[in-house]
C-alpha cells in the first residue's frame, strides 16, 4: 500500500507563550520489512529559533525544536509518502504461559527491543489489581502467549467503549478501568497492564491509522487519525505480535508506524514545556490518503 499522509498540530494561546522547547516524535518510521519512508518533512511554524534531530532509546526519531521570543501559535505539519507493507500470514507458532516464563529466564539480550524492557512497571504502566484478575479471567480458556494477547484484545473491544470525550490524555489506568471507556491510548494501556500482569511482555505503538468512511459516503479531509495500539512478545519464535483493541484487530496495512515504546509517555507526539498564561486551544487534522501504484 502507498500512502501520502498529511498531519497538522496546531496551538493558539491566549497570551503569547515564551522560551517554549518542544520534542516531536511524528515522522512515520522507516522499518525494513515493514513500512518503507520515501519521503517525509516537518514543517514548523514560526520558524524555531533552533532544531536538531536525535534517535532515542528505541531507534524512534524526534526533533528538538526551541524558541527564544514569545510566539502567539504555533503549527507543526508533516507530509510523508509511505510504502507499507501488508504483514506476514500469521501462524501461532506461541509457548505457553510456562515456555514463555522459561524463555524470558534464558534470554540474555537487553537490545532496545528486548522483552526484558516491556516486562515490568514503567511510567504510564502498573499492575492494577482488579485488572489484572479481570485479564486473568477473561483468558483463563487460552493456551498460547498469542491466543491469550489475542483474546484479551477483543475482550476489550467488546467490553470497552470508545468515547472521545471520556478521558484527557493523562488518565490514569485505574479511570479508564471504572469507566470502561476512553481513547486508544487508554485501550492500549489497559491491554498492556493487562498483559505484562499475566507475564508476556507488551508496549505501546503510535502512529497513523487509515479509516474508511461508511459505503456510500465520501472521506473527510482531516478525518483520519493518529492512532496507538500494542505490541506483545509471543515468544522467541513469534516475536512481536502487534495488536489493536480498540479496533477488535491485528495491526496491518492500514496502520503506520510512527513510534514504539514502553508507554505513552516514551512516544508522546508532542511534549515540552513553555512559559505563558491564560488558554490554549489545540486542533489536529490527519490525512492518510491511498496512492493507486
Amino acid at each position: 500500500m502507498l500512502y501520502d499522509i498529511t498531519l497538522k498540530i496546531t496551538y493558539a494561546y491566549e497570551t503569547a507563550a515564551e522560551s517554549g522547547r518542544h520534542q516531536l516524535c511524528l515522522m512515520p518510521a522507516d522499518l525494513p520489512g515493514e513500512q518503507r519512508v520515501i519521503a517525509s518533512s516537518l514543517t514548523v511554524d514560526p520558524s524555531p529559533t533552533e532544531q536538531t534531530w536525535h534517535t532515542d532509546f528505541f531507534g524512534n526519531s524526534w526533533a528538538d525544536i526551541g524558541y527564544d521570543g514569545a510566539v502567539k501559535r504555533t503549527e507543526f505539519k508533516v507530509r510523508s509518502r509511505i510504502e507499507r507493507f501488508d504483514p506476514d500470514e500469521l501462524f501461532d507458532v506461541s509457548p505457553d504461559m510456562d515456555g514463555i516464563e522459561r524463555q524470558l529466564d534464558t534470554l540474555t539480550s537487553v537490545q532496545p527491543l528486548s522483552p526484558h524492557h516491556f516486562r515490568w512497571t514503567s511510567e504510564r504502566i502498573h499492575r492494577h489489581g482488579p485488572l489484572a484478575a479481570w485479564a486473568a479471567e477473561r483468558t483463563a480458556g487460552a493456551s498460547s502467549a498469542y491466543r491469550i494477547a489475542e483474546t484479551l484484545s477483543n475482550a476489550l473491544h467488546e467490553e470497552w467503549t470508545f468515547d472521545s470525550q471520556a478521558t484527557m490524555v493523562d488518565t490514569p489506568i485505574e479511570e479508564a478501568f471504572e469507566l470502561k471507556r476512553g481513547v486508544c491510548q487508554d485501550f492500549a494501556h489497559l491491554a498492556i497492564s493487562a498483559l505484562r500482569s499475566l507475564g508476556i511482555p507488551a508496549g505501546y505503538v503510535s502512529g497513523y491509522l487509515r479509516t474508511i468512511p461508511p459505503k456510500g459516503q465520501a472521506r473527510l479531509e482531516g478525518a483520519d487519525a493518529m492512532h496507538a495500539w500494542i505490541m506483545a512478545w509471543c515468544g522467541t519464535d513469534m516475536g512481536w505480535v502487534e495488536l489493536d483493541p480498540t479496533n477488535a484487530t491485528r495491526a496491518g496495512a492500514d496502520h503506520i508506524v510512527i513510534a514504539r515504546g514502553r508507554d505513552y509517555a516514551d512516544v508522546a507526539p508532542v511534549r515540552g514545556a513553555l512559559r505563558t498564561s491564560g488558554k490554549q486551544r489545540t486542533s489536529q487534522a490527519v490525512d492518510v490518503v491511498e496512492i493507486a501504484d
